[in-house]
């Protein structure tokens, strides 16, 4: 390493241990990022001669951007296209910069983002903490820097970081050093990281102080796989570990359980919902990785639901916890606007992990969910639009939840005096993962529950 490498990486480090880099301070995903990955559905197809509508090329992401202008999903949010692996040539050009596939990306990268940015939509990039992708594309290692200024001269507005082919040691340094050269591109780049994920791994603690300095989101648990089980797996980490995840995620700073699969082959309607409802109380980014011109109808309905999108983008970005969990039925809470008099509102999930082929009925009491606001709070199911009107802390609330589904609610306050009207006061900021009138952690009545279990 040569004398001006040494320099650069004590300028890094400074700047990181005094806390002056990092997606914290990058004024961007303020509210969790929306948009499209190509990874999921069409992993590392690169066979454009004999499947040319499903390889990874310019022209899928140049159609699915026309299809989320076309088709609304642009409006409700999803504003973002991104590459994953695979979009890259096996070589660097001769000046040592990274290159796309010319005859997948035939128009060049630049052309791409500038295709997104026409369109009002945003354009993320894929690259590797290693030295190849995990594909065996190439790598960032050795080229950090030009690799940022890259990225910023090619238009790129989000950039995923993966961790393929590096060593979860170096991530501490090395994760913090990139994000300081796309931050000093001085183009607002959205830093997607791996780096915990790894870490956890490899059986090693990660330091989210540092974490959450430096990245806007942030992998801390398996791939997601287009199934039920893997979707599962995610809920049960989310939940199992919620004391130490939760505190982590804030307005430009999130935990990311990876894409949405709704819409593609190993989810049922009812578990489909169960995905959408779990990653906006997790305040999840929401990035679908779905073939967009084949979805069926109501998968698309879910996906754009506009109230369930709403409690995923809440500005409060206080992330939602398990506060019940008993013989296949679950309760998560997540705290909400509006607030009124120190109290917060509610998104409520009841989800149903059993499969005996009938509906659970769950009954209970809003103030068995710590929610104590003595106006009470109205409440709607955001997915069949039902109005329950408002509902007293200790009248008994009852939901129907199917096998594999979920029930989401809004529990609104009621603005005492005001004909159902709701307050509007932003809290204090210690509010923000201590609500002083409701605890996640509140004892459940015996009669909470009427199910005939057998």
């Amino acid at each position: 390493m040569g004398a001006w490498s040494v320099w650069t990486l004590v300028v890094v480090l400074v700047a990181v241990l005094c806390g002056s880099v990092g997606g914290l301070e990058n004024g961007l995903a303020r509210t969790p990022p929306m948009g499209w990955l190509a990874w999921q559905r069409f992993r590392c197809n690169t066979d454009c001669v004999n499947d040319p509508h499903h390889c990874i090329s310019e022209s899928l992401f140049m159609e699915m951007a026309d299809i989320i202008v076309r088709e609304g999903y642009r409006e409700l949010g999803y504003d973002l296209v991104s590459l994953d692996d695979c979009w890259l040539a096996r070589e660097r050009d001769a000046r040592g910069r990274l290159q796309p596939d010319p005859h997948r990306f035939p128009s060049g990268i630049p052309a791409l983002a500038d295709y997104m940015h026409k369109r009002g939509l945003k354009f993320g990039i894929y690259e590797d903490y290693g030295n190849f992708t995990c594909a065996g594309y190439p790598g960032i290692l050795g080229h950090l820097q030009t690799d940022a200024i890259t990225f910023a001269e090619w238009g790129v507005d989000y950039v995923k970081l993966d961790g393929c082919y590096s060593h979860p040691t170096d991530m501490d340094r090395g994760y913090p050093e990139f994000g300081y050269f796309l931050n000093k591109t001085g183009r607002p780049m959205v830093y997607s990281c791996s780096w915990p994920f790894y870490q956890i791994f490899s059986k090693m603690e990660p330091n989210y102080t540092a974490i959450i300095n430096t990245c806007n989101l942030w992998r801390n648990f398996d791939d997601i796989q287009d199934s039920w089980e893997s979707v599962q797996r995610i809920i049960d980490y989310y939940g199992d570990n919620q004391e130490s995840i939760v505190p982590n995620a804030g307005p430009g700073h999130w935990n990311d359980p990876d894409m949405l699969i709704i819409g593609n082959f190993g989810l049922s309607y009812e578990q489909s919902k169960s995905q959408m409802a779990m990653w906006a109380i997790f305040a999840a980014p929401l990035l679908m990785s779905v073939d967009l011109r084949t979805i069926r109808p109501e998968y698309k309905a879910i996906l754009q639901n506009k109230a369930v999108i709403a409690v995923n983008q809440d500005p409060l970005g206080i992330q939602g916890k398990r506060i019940y969990k008993d013989k296949g039925i679950e309760i998560w809470a997540r705290p909400i606007t509006p607030v009124f008099q120190g109290h917060y509102s509610y998104a409520v999930a009841f989800l149903n992990r059993r499969t005996d082929g009938t509906p659970s009925e769950v009954s209970v009491t809003l103030r068995e969910l710590g929610l104590a606001y003595p106006s009470g709070y109205g409440i709607t199911d955001l997915f069949d639009g039902v109005h329950y009107g408002n509902v007293l802390p200790d009248k008994r609330f009852k939901v129907d939840v199917n096998p594999s589904g979920v029930v989401l609610v809004r529990c609104a306050v009621v603005k005492s005096g005001s004909g159902g009207g709701v307050g509007r006061r932003v809290p204090p900021a210690h509010f923000r993962q201590h609500p002083p009138q409701s605890s996640f952690n509140n004892p459940f009545q015996n009669n909470l529950f009427n199910n005939q279990f057998g």
